[in-house]
């Protein structure tokens, strides 16, 4: 009897461990979103500022 407690404890750890791997490679892959979306929004920012005539945002007045 021993033996097959063992064995469910086993197998229920297995299942937990699986569990918690999903849940991580979850978090991962939604962390990995957030910083490409951060990255990609000051890449658009930049580039965004490419067409602007001469001169644009030269004369900004911070002191406000």
């Amino acid at each position: 009897m021993s033996l097959v407690s063992g064995l469910l404890a086993a197998q229920a750890g297995k299942v937990q461990t699986q569990v918690a791997a999903t849940i991580l490679k979850s978090n991962m892959d939604s962390e990995k979103s957030a910083v490409l979306t951060l990255l990609g929004a000051g890449q658009q920012g930049i580039s965004s500022l490419a067409n602007v005539g001469a001169g644009i945002g030269g004369n900004l007045d911070v002191s406000a």
